[in-house]
């Protein structure tokens, strides 16, 4: 398993008690796998510094003001893909299918396309597939 996309999964979804207890070990796992550069490290550092002491509350407003409410950071690949467009509910299908073809069974209520659901996907992966999958959806 592949921590790093499992972390970026965490970090992506809506903010949680556990969650904010995780924050002070994030540096040490991204640092294990040595996947992402340091420049980013020191970023995801500097955000759970920011969010580790932030009152839940005022932490979970921010995510829904951020994601929620502004199309352009959607958390949800097709919607910078397909839009509002007819194509998106088919893209859904066979997103959702490729998932259990490859033993991933979505148990939230999120939609496939929905980035931390995804990261999580690639956290299952070995390495490169994980790296050609991601690589697939670099240009959104």
């Amino acid at each position: 398993m592949m921590k790093t996309y499992k972390v970026l999964s965490l970090l992506l979804s809506y903010p949680t008690d556990e969650l904010q207890k995780f924050l002070p070990h994030v540096e040490r796992e991204m640092r294990e796998e040595s996947l992402l550069q340091e420049d980013t490290i020191s970023g995801l550092v500097q955000f759970c510094k920011r969010h580790g002491p932030l009152d839940l509350t005022h932490w979970q407003e921010e995510y829904v003001q951020l994601f929620d409410y502004s199309r352009s950071v959607s958390l949800h690949i097709f919607e910078h893909i397909k839009g509002e467009s007819k194509d998106r509910g088919q893209a859904m299908v066979n997103l959702m299918e490729f998932y259990k073809e490859n033993g991933m069974y979505l148990t939230t209520k999120e939609l496939p396309d929905y980035i931390p659901a995804f990261l999580e996907f690639l956290s299952t992966l070995p390495p490169a597939k994980a790296a050609e999958l991601l690589g697939e959806t670099v240009h959104v």
